[in-house]
């Protein structure tokens, strides 16, 4: 993939990139990775370069809001000192050329060059890619036994369950009764990952948010609509 880096007043770097699934100039901005432009292969730098221009003032407007995400993460290094449910992040600085994170004995340890900045968006990517490898082998050991324990208790049936680095939502359950969940549960206190196993195990008897859904959720988790209200306070793209 051809890639080229230009560099826009009150916008700054921007990375135009050739791709071969794109029909059109696609402008996207995320946090931590900036402004990115897919550009068909067909069309040349210069005329995306052009098109990007154009789109400035649209790009200025919407980069605060993605300045007001970026200040809800984590900034990972030294004085974080941060955990997960059964590891510990161990940063180590050495006169090494480039960054390796080696996860074992509950330790993530993060080695990185000394004279560089270990809070570096490059950095933290890597760091961050490490701990959601944390949390799901947490998440394999954790919400197989528990969902096992809720079901048992509880009276529910179901096939498989998969655990997947889903963004978008806490947890699924198919028409198969299979139960999908994020490996980011384990970010949430133990009663909230009860909330959401409880969710899905109803879907194997309600397949929609009806009236008889709720009234069983609110059952078996003793208070639906409270612990439902709190999960909003979380948000699984961010942390």
């Amino acid at each position: 993939m051809l890639t080229k880096t230009i560099y826009i007043d009150g916008v700054g770097n921007v990375c135009l990139k050739k791709s071969n699934k794109a029909r059109n100039v696609s402008i996207t901005i995320k946090p931590f990775e900036g402004v990115n432009v897919s550009v068909p292969r067909i069309l040349s730098f210069k005329s995306a370069e052009k098109i990007v221009n154009r789109k400035q003032d649209w790009i200025i407007k919407h980069l605060p809001k993605i300045e007001r995400i970026e200040e809800k993460f984590t900034i990972f290094d030294e004085l974080t000192n941060y955990k997960t449910r059964t590891y510990s992040l161990l940063f180590n600085p050495q006169e090494v050329e480039s960054i390796k994170i080696i996860t074992s004995e509950n330790i993530i340890k993060v080695t990185y060059p000394d004279d560089e900045d270990i809070r570096n968006i490059k950095y933290q990517v890597v760091i961050r890619k490490a701990i959601e490898e944390a949390w799901r082998i947490e998440a394999k050991q954790y919400i197989p036994k528990r969902a096992k324990q809720l079901s048992e208790i509880h009276g529910f049936e179901y096939n498989n369950i998969f655990i997947k680095n889903i963004r978008s939502r806490w947890g699924s359950c198919s028409y198969k009764d299979n139960l999908n969940f994020t490996l980011h549960l384990m970010r949430l206190p133990d009663y909230l990952i009860d909330y959401v196993i409880l969710h899905e195990l109803c879907h194997t008897v309600h397949k929609n948010h009806g009236k008889e859904f709720w009234a069983l959720l609110n059952k078996v988790s003793g208070d639906a609509k409270g612990l439902r209200n709190e999960m909003r306070n979380w948000e699984i793209k961010i942390y």
